[in-house]
């Protein structure tokens, strides 16, 4: 296991071996509406049939792929947090998006998705999964990671900010390198050896 430490903070990748914690951290409701964090990875037409039990079959399976979805956040001994991070083409929902088309021809890994456990969200635990983000990331060699945070000037519910707030992105070190919405920004950061 792989897994770096700060605060009481640990993750560790969301293997197969880390299955019950995810599927437990996520609940009956796969996080939200029967998603399994399956939104961005299949055409919206595949993920809207398999809201529910197929959705969280395709998310175990590909916890047990070479290289795992995503990374899962402990504090002390307890699943807080998921996030979503892999290389960019494994989103096929970003393929057709306008918004959030690629900047450029660079390869990048993207992270499209975070969940923190209610009774745990505005610890800042946001800021330590994209962190871990990154590792997890350079782990497996990338050189960019990039995301797609809302900028909000209110407050949403939770369900809506689930690619991230700008002001966590700022703080883990992204920067802004392309906008094509007023309110959705991509940013970036280069991940050092």
């Amino acid at each position: 296991m792989n897994a770096a430490r700060r605060k009481g903070v640990h993750w560790v990748p969301a293997t197969a071996k880390y299955w019950g914690n995810l599927e437990e951290l996520f609940g009956s409701r796969g996080a939200c509406g029967g998603c399994w964090c399956m939104a961005w990875r299949k055409r919206a037409k595949d993920f809207n049939a398999g809201k529910g039990e197929t959705n969280r079959r395709a998310l175990r399976a590909l916890t047990s792929a070479e290289v795992p979805p995503g990374i899962l956040l402990y504090k002390d001994d307890e699943v807080v947090g998921w996030c979503s991070v892999a290389p960019r083409e494994e989103f096929v929902r970003l393929q057709d998006s306008k918004v959030w088309a690629p900047v450029d021809d660079k390869a990048v890994w993207s992270v499209s998705c975070f969940f923190v456990r209610k009774g745990h969200r505005n610890e800042g635990l946001s800021v330590e999964l994209l962190k871990a983000a990154v590792e997890f990331a350079r782990e497996h060699g990338a050189k960019i990671i990039e995301g797609y945070p809302n900028e909000i000037k209110g407050k949403l519910p939770d369900a809506f900010v689930w690619t991230g707030l700008m002001g966590s992105y700022k703080k883990a070190g992204f920067k802004e390198v392309a906008r094509r919405s007023e309110a959705k920004p991509i940013v970036r950061k280069k991940i050092q050896g």
